[in-house]
């Protein structure tokens, strides 16, 4: 008789013994709980750069979080005012009003418990969390007027410790730029100049330069000052342009130089590298005169007659999609596109100033004797700012121009700054932030230098510039009355006229 012995393999007694070490082990971690702490796993702003346009971050966290604790222990530093909303384990935190530019900014999170520490009452936190992230540095572009910046577009970082870096002139010495507009990312600019050794105007081509700024999209920053042509000027006689929010299409007003009825609107789509295609024209029979595209960039708005029409862009204009008959100028929209304030022109010579909603409501904000240069929507509250004038008292035709901020919602004025009644041909900038105001303050041409008078500047009722002043004004809301009175404008360590905000 024979007996079958089993035998214990090497593999089987490493199997069981791990079988029991990991036995041992689930027990532990039953017995205790669980040991790991809660995280935030993705920061959606993490060395971020942000803009105006930036207006939520979003933390997710490695589970279930309780959301009273979160709110709690979220600080931000600086502190920036906004509402917070959940999705599982996802928080959403939109700002109120955009960050202010030129900051560094903290996100942390300490002290916050997830669902289970606390329906078990226990110590055990979320692991530290900071986040960093910055604005946009605060960034002027202006047309120079003196010595080797003098037709040239010039940039100027505030943000800069180095004066070195602070000041950048963008456009070549053989080029006087007549007007301008920056790219939504900041880092090109459109431009329209003629050859700085022709008085000719009607010779302007339009070119962009870039301005030494990362676009946030690609990560990559061309050299400051390379500039290339759009678009020649050889048929047509480009008389002014608009670039649309997003910075993908341009509409143009031209003039056929041998055929001057052949007038009206083009539009042309722009690319990474440069436009995209031939302008083509907006068909539509009305003559126009002003115009600004639509916060949508889809459309545009254009003066026709007494009226202001809103006209398709890639689509059959024939048709205007809106159309305004008592509004002459249309000043500004808001960035969302709910509302827009438009100029009534009266027979009495008077001017008034209108609110229009997107839901047809019409209400008259403002009436004067003078002009309405400038208006902009604060990017965060009911506030529009405006550059106006109102015809002085007498014998003598003397415009006074003061600057107002406007509560749309209340129809609350608030006078900020009269200036000087000599300066009547002004510019003004909201800053994309909301908090300063650029103004210029232009000194018609007495100096007879060969180096004035050889490459004269022109305001745009066409009086000749012989030096600017630019001035920040510091921006709080109506409502602050009290601290607002106590704002004063600065003028500014260099001079230029046509002062913009880099968005």
């Amino acid at each position: 008789m024979t007996t079958n012995k089993k035998f214990v393999q090497p593999l089987d007694r490493v199997s069981l013994i791990l079988i029991i070490i990991l036995t041992v082990l689930i027990g532990l971690i039953i017995l205790k709980g669980d040991a790991v702490k809660p995280s935030v796993r993705y920061f959606s702003w993490e060395n971020e750069k942000i803009g105006a346009d930036d207006i939520s971050f979003s933390l997710t966290f490695s589970r279930p979080m309780d959301i009273e604790s979160v709110e709690n222990n979220l600080t931000i530093e600086p502190p920036l005012a906004g509402k917070i909303s959940w999705a599982g384990r996802r928080m959403a935190y939109t700002l109120l009003t955009p960050a202010p530019y030129g900051e560094e900014y903290k996100v942390k999170v300490e002290g916050a418990k997830d669902k289970f520490a606390v329906a078990k009452r226990t110590k055990k936190v979320i692991q530290p969390f900071t986040g960093n992230f910055v604005s946009r540095d605060r960034v002027i572009l202006y047309l120079g007027t003196e010595k080797n910046e003098r037709g040239k577009l010039v940039l100027y970082n505030l943000s800069e410790q180095d004066k070195k870096k602070q000041e950048k002139i963008l456009t070549p010495k053989d080029l006087v730029v007549l007007d301008f507009e920056p790219f939504p990312e900041g880092d090109k600019i459109l431009f329209s100049a003629h050859p700085a050794n022709s008085q000719d105007t009607s010779s302007a081509q339009l070119y962009t330069v870039s301005t030494g700024i990362s676009a946030e999209k690609s990560g990559k920053a061309e050299p400051a000052g390379k500039v290339d042509l759009f678009l020649d000027s050889k048929e047509y006689q480009i008389l002014k342009f608009d670039l649309s929010p997003d910075g993908k299409t341009i509409v143009l007003q031209r003039a056929h130089k041998k055929n001057t009825s052949d007038f009206g609107l083009w539009f042309l789509s722009v690319g990474d590298n440069g436009k995209e295609s031939e302008p083509k024209r907006i068909e539509n029979e009305q003559p126009g005169g002003d115009f600004l595209i639509t916060p949508d960039s889809k459309a545009v708005a254009v003066a026709q007659g007494k009226g202001t029409a809103i006209l398709p862009i890639q689509t059959d204009a024939s048709k205007p999609l809106d159309f305004l008959p008592q509004f002459g100028v249309l000043q500004a929209f808001s960035k969302d596109g709910s509302k827009a304030v438009l100029v009534k022109f009266n027979t009495d010579y008077t001017r008034d100033l209108f609110l229009v909603t997107n839901q047809g409501t019409q209400k008259q904000l403002i009436k004067t004797t003078g002009s309405i240069i400038k208006c902009e929507f604060d990017p965060a509250s009911p506030t529009l700012y405006c550059l106006l004038t109102q015809l002085l008292p007498g014998e003598e035709y003397q415009e006074q121009p003061y600057l107002v901020a406007i509560n749309v919602d209340t129809g609350e004025q608030k006078p900020i700054l009269v200036l000087p009644s000599d300066k009547r041909d002004l510019q003004m900038s909201l800053s994309p932030d909301g908090l300063g105001l650029l103004f210029d303050q232009v000194v018609s041409a007495t100096d007879t230098s060969a180096s004035v008078r050889n490459n004269p500047l022109k305001t745009n009722d066409g009086q000749e510039i012989s030096t600017s002043s630019l001035w920040l004004m510091p921006l709080l809301p109506v409502s602050d009355g009290d601290l607002s009175a106590e704002l004063k404008p600065e003028q500014l360590p260099f001079v230029g006229f046509h002062p913009r905000w880099l968005p």
